[in-house]
């Protein structure tokens, strides 16, 4: 009898331990350096990565680092990132081409948005803009819709790439006003940001992020900002619902998942430190300053938004019948 008293004893023992492992490790992370998956150097995923990077690094008193894995719109690092060790060591700051728009697009991945991320936190959000480039004769969206289909050949929209902001956006514009153009679909935003500054294409729909100093610097003309409320950073530009197009909104979002698994006490952890983050002035200036705003959420309300983003998105995607191998 001592000896099954002793077993059991041992065993609730080590039971103990391992329910407390959790909470320990939580409290003490992170002990080691940490990366951040994203896409390419110079987009507003990297630049929102390396001001989070930064800002950890500091709390923490551990090194964080950003990898940049930009190919196949970021949907081979997050593959990478969804099949590492859910330690709360490998992080993906995410967006909405990998997370809800790559499942529709292409044919097989190597993750499930859903099943293989726990959500952290939405971080920032860039609406797209409609720009046009300042020799089309036009001074608002009403006017540019009606010259567009009086056009006797399309014009040229500058995509950057297929199952982008810029592609979907410019399909939604395609889908609410019926005109007829074509898409031209370049290498990444850097080529189709070139393409309308050098006349090749009339217009494009890139995150503000990107079309930001080129606005500013009246090589691009916007006609509306594909949002429900006007973007602090330039208040004269109208939402498309003002400038006469309601539904035209589309915005880039980028946000903070791990893989699946991660202990809950670190995934709280990480969301109450990025809250932190968030709410310094300085970061949120930065951000703006990029194009781009904070944006507040739960875990719980990240994974319900990642969700409905993707449901939102797939009739977009089939509206494109576009399908990628």
């Amino acid at each position: 009898m001592g000896r099954i008293w002793d077993a059991a004893l041992a065993a609730t023992l080590a039971a103990s331990v391992v329910g407390l492992a959790g909470p320990v490790a939580a409290q003490d992370y992170p002990t080691r350096h940490v990366r951040i998956i994203t896409g390419g150097a110079g987009t507003f995923h990297d630049i929102v990565a390396r001001q989070l990077a930064q800002r950890l690094s500091e709390r923490w008193g551990q090194g964080v680092v950003v990898e940049n894995q930009p190919a196949a719109g970021l949907t081979i690092g997050s593959g990478i990132a969804a099949k590492a060790a859910p330690d709360g060591y490998t992080l993906l700051l995410a967006d909405r081409t990998s997370l809800a728009v790559a499942p529709h697009l292409y044919k097989s991945l190597r993750y499930d948005p859903l099943k293989d991320f726990r959500a952290i936190k939405l971080v920032a959000r860039a609406p797209a803009v409609l720009v046009i480039h300042p020799s089309v004769p036009v001074e608002n969206l009403r006017e540019f819709i009606d010259y567009a289909r009086r056009q006797p050949e399309p014009l040229l929209f500058a995509s950057a790439g297929v199952g982008t902001l810029v592609h979907l956006t410019g399909e939604l514009f395609r889908h609410l006003t019926g005109i007829s153009f074509q898409t031209v679909h370049y290498k990444g935003g850097a080529d189709a940001t070139m393409a309308v500054l050098k006349g090749e294409a009339k217009f494009s729909a890139p995150a503000i992020s990107v079309a930001l100093p080129q606005i500013e610097g009246g090589t691009m003309k916007p006609l509306a900002v594909a949002s429900s409320q006007r973007f602090a950073g330039l208040p004269d530009i109208p939402t498309s619902a003002e400038a006469g197009l309601p539904g035209f909104e589309a915005d880039q979002w980028v946000g903070m998942v791990a893989p699946v698994g991660v202990p809950e006490a670190i995934a709280n952890k990480l969301n109450r430190d990025i809250v932190e983050i968030l709410r310094v002035p300085a970061f949120s200036d930065r951000i703006r300053a990029q194009g781009g705003e904070v944006a507040p959420s739960t875990p719980a309300e990240f994974a319900a938004f990642i969700a409905s983003e993707s449901a939102r998105l797939k009739k977009l995607v089939e509206l494109t019948a576009v399908r990628m191998d």
